[in-house]
């Protein structure tokens, strides 16, 4: 939601995509969103996983034997961390690296389940996330739900978007993004 509210044109394409699919239906579903369906919310998802994946650091492994990175040399049994942050901000894998461009995944074969190098947010190998689809089908539902029901505003707008953010064990916002929503697809009535 951050990128999204400092890409107001990336929003709105997202918001125009969804709601000519779903063409008035009162709720989002899993469904909903197969196939070409939600193309570009599954763009803006794949952009905002490589900005900003949610485990900086991947799982630790071990050296299993004594090699050289980067002209370091690497001894057996070494703790080893790959940084994903850093591979998803690479200039020698991604033009403009440090910019929000959903398009850059546009008819690309780059994916993040684990085969592409470059873009590995969940990690990849035997120890990928095993909750990967699980994710995938939360963060598509949940951001479709967002965007096809409400058009956003920052509370305090007039001001720059603050993207600090937090390192830990996964990645967080510094400050947390407060807006405000306005209902652009009314959810389904209750029916008495």
């Amino acid at each position: 939601m951050s990128e999204l509210m400092r890409h107001p044109g990336v929003m709105r394409r997202a918001q125009d995509e969804l709601r000519s699919v779903l063409n008035g239906k009162p709720t989002v579903a899993e469904e909903d969103l197969e196939g070409d369906a939600g193309n570009y919310l599954k763009l803006v998802i794949k952009e905002t996983l490589r900005l900003h994946p949610p485990a900086p650091l991947l799982v630790p492994r071990a050296s299993m034997e004594p090699c050289k990175v980067l002209g370091y040399d690497v001894p057996k049994g070494a703790t080893v961390l790959v940084n994903a942050w850093a591979i998803g901000r690479d200039p020698r894998y991604w033009e403009h690296a440090e910019e929000f461009r959903p398009e850059r995944f546009e008819g690309a074969t780059v994916d993040f389940k684990g085969m592409d190098f470059e873009f590995i947010p969940f990690g990849a190998g035997r120890r990928i996330c095993p909750g990967i689809l699980f994710a995938q089908a939360n963060m598509e539902l949940l951001l479709a739900s967002l965007l096809y029901h409400f058009d956003w505003e920052v509370v305090a707008s007039g001001l720059e978007l603050d993207m600090a953010e937090e390192m830990g064990m996964t990645v967080r916002r510094k400050n947390d993004l407060r807006l405000h929503p306005i209902v652009r697809v009314p959810p389904l009535q209750s029916v008495p």
